[in-house]
């Protein structure tokens, strides 16, 4: 099995090191510091379950690679649309694209079935930028509940969770999704295919569209947002309107806010990932979790006041730090 990962950040790095040490055929693409030290020495992990170094080949020029098999988008979902002159090089008729995105997907409503099959988000493919880079029909979704930090070039610092959730838009169990499926697990990753993966979706996104923004804009890290009275509760009103979107549309998480919470609390003095962009001056990923959300409540009709609230305000931090 070929691989390209484009974006070898902290997942996609992890991701990679794992599937090359499974014997597959890794590509990893990234650019700077991180690129450098990857040539040197390989992709370092560390974790709880073991440290281990893996050799991939590593370059900033997906022409090198040619077409594969899979690419594994590690990628922000705000640079979606951009990416085409990197991606194109690695496409064969047959690439599936398996995007590790947080959020709602540009393809979320791609063979969806029902009133809203085929029904594009604006928020995450805006006039259908995103669509005409990554074709729906190559997408593989992929639910991370992995934390991971990059603590320094070419040094991964594996925290807590090995799943990765992938399913098709169809939900189809697919051949496809099988072979990455096996990959992932023969590199010592947890990888369910689900049958319909829009319900993993949810529930990541129940803790993304408020951990992240909250630790933006409070600064915090997941134990501290847990622990502190107020935010825990503004936390919680917005899980309670998102899963009512959710529900709107079809969808069950299967998972009380109190037990996602203490899912939460247990990481520790984690930093989401928002919060890691922030510090960095990078842009922030905020439209696929809260922005996307906020328009599915506008055409299901569901009122999400903390949603739209919250929003504007991380909205606006958004705009200063890309200023």
């Amino acid at each position: 099995m070929k691989v390209a990962v484009l974006g070898a950040g902290a997942i996609g790095a992890y991701v990679g090191a794992s599937l090359q040490r499974a014997g597959a055929d890794v590509h990893l693409i990234a650019r700077g510091p991180h690129l450098a030290a990857m040539r040197r020495h390989g992709v370092r992990v560390l974790s709880p379950r073991g440290d281990f170094t893996a050799r991939a080949h590593a370059t900033d020029d997906p022409a090198e690679i040619g077409p594969v098999d899979f690419v594994f988008l590690g990628l922000k979902a705000n640079s979606y649309a951009a990416c085409g002159p990197l991606i194109e090089p690695l496409l064969s008729d047959t690439t599936a694209v398996v995007a590790a995105q947080n959020g709602i997907p540009w393809w979320y409503f791609h063979r969806h079935g029902g009133p809203y099959d085929g029904h594009r988000v604006e928020s995450v493919d805006p006039d259908g930028a995103v669509s005409a880079v990554l074709a729906p029909e190559r997408a593989v979704g992929c639910v991370v509940y992995a934390a991971t930090e990059l603590e320094g070039p070419g040094v991964v610092r594996h925290l807590e969770g090995t799943r990765f959730s992938v399913g098709e838009p169809d939900r189809s169990v697919s051949v496809r999704c099988g072979a990455f499926s096996e990959a992932l697990r023969a590199g010592g990753l947890k990888c369910p295919v689900e049958p319909d993966l829009r319900n993993d979706i949810w529930l990541k996104l129940l803790g993304n569209i408020s951990f992240n923004p909250i630790s933006a804009l409070a600064r915090a890290t997941m134990r501290q947002m847990c622990l502190h009275g107020g935010t825990r509760r503004v936390i919680e009103i917005m899980m309670t309107e998102t899963l009512t979107v959710a529900e709107a549309l079809g969808c069950e998480v299967g998972v009380s806010i109190e037990r996602r919470l203490a899912g939460a609390e247990r990481v520790g003095d984690h930093r989401t990932s928002t919060l890691q962009d922030l510090e960095r001056g990078k842009p922030l990923e905020l439209d696929v979790l809260l922005g996307a959300v906020v328009e599915l409540a506008e055409i299901t009709g569901v009122e999400v006041p903390t949603l739209r609230t919250v929003h504007a305000l991380s909205d606006l931090l958004a705009a200063r730090t890309a200023a």
